[in-house]
């Protein structure tokens, strides 16, 4: 089995709901998750798209359905919790007391849950930076063919539907904002679609292997990313902080999107000007903001994930 780093001693501390109040958190938890996915689930059914909010959906492969099952985490048993013996990763006790299975999680899942732990507390090591201003989403249409433009690794192409979602400087005005900025991502996941000329322009060339020793916490995609670690992670991640980093990563996206070169206002996104002095301070006051937030949700995850080690039996 594939440990955690400084794994603590296992403990056998754990609490048991009493069926009628884990059956009351499951359902309010249901009703949140269908109302935050109501316009989701609508477009779908309805053929349309959305160059925001789909963006979830799309990059990341949680379903609505999947986010609407609630989970308590390690070390907390569901009374007269029978149904969920056939859940992944749930067993049963003696008295039908269901519990996640913790050791057998970490059996299959241990390498991931120590990168997941090793990354974000690495990210929590250093400070934010502050000074990139969202170009990564300009460096993805620098010097690009009109009909390959893509939202943030998205592949929507400009004018599907009948829509056109313009570029709000024109094609020569983005490309100079992008040369004339110093253009430094730290995400790989964000690098890796930008433009092949505008890759070079990058101060800095993220991997993969250099992930953990790169990713800081002003990053707006690795705040974004808080939500798929908490789903890959499912379902020895408590859905109630699964459900908050999605909250969050929905309103990291907007800012991102306001901040790109596309002119969304039709769709109600006033634009951040990242090309003037004053679009760039907006710009890093929000993400100071979102910085103090996801490294909460950081250190909550750890924790979780420590529990995870704790609690395995």
């Amino acid at each position: 089995m594939s440990s955690l780093p400084h794994r603590p001693a296992p403990t056998r501390s754990r609490t048991v709901l009493p069926e009628a109040r884990w059956r009351e958190r499951a359902a309010v938890h249901a009703e949140r998750v269908e109302r935050l996915t109501a316009d989701r689930l609508a477009r779908r059914f309805e053929g349309r798209t959305h160059p925001v909010d789909d963006f979830l959906w799309e990059y990341y492969s949680f379903r609505p359905a999947q986010l609407a099952r609630w989970h308590p985490g390690p070390g907390v048993g569901l009374e007269h919790g029978s149904e969920r013996e056939g859940w992944s990763r749930y067993r049963l006790d003696a008295e039908g007391t269901a519990w996640l299975d913790a050791e057998g999680f970490l059996a299959r899942r241990g390498a991931a849950v120590a990168f997941v732990r090793e990354l974000l507390t690495a990210t929590l090591s250093r400070p934010g930076r502050f000074g990139c201003f969202g170009l990564h989403e300009w460096a993805m249409v620098y010097r690009s063919d009109p009909d390959e433009v893509r939202h943030d690794g998205w592949p929507l192409r400009l004018g599907r539907e009948g829509t056109d979602w313009p570029l709000r400087l024109g094609r020569e005005g983005t490309d100079a904002v992008v040369e004339g900025h110093q253009v430094g991502c730290t995400h790989l996941d964000a690098y890796r679609f930008f433009t092949p000329e505008a890759a070079p322009l990058n101060t800095l060339t993220p991997t993969r292997q250099t992930q953990v020793a790169m990713e800081q916490p002003g990053c707006l995609h690795a705040g974004m990313d808080l939500y798929k670690w908490c789903f890959k992670l499912a379902p020895a991640v408590p859905s109630d902080l699964t459900l908050e980093a999605f909250g969050l990563a929905r309103e990291i996206r907007e800012l991102d999107m306001r901040a790109a070169p596309y002119d969304l206002r039709e769709l109600g996104y006033e634009p951040v000007r990242i090309e003037t002095v004053q679009g760039k301070q907006e710009y890093a006051r929000a993400q100071r903001g979102f910085t103090l937030r996801t490294n909460d949700l950081r250190r909550r995850l750890v924790a979780a994930l420590d529990e995870l080690a704790q609690t395995s039996w």
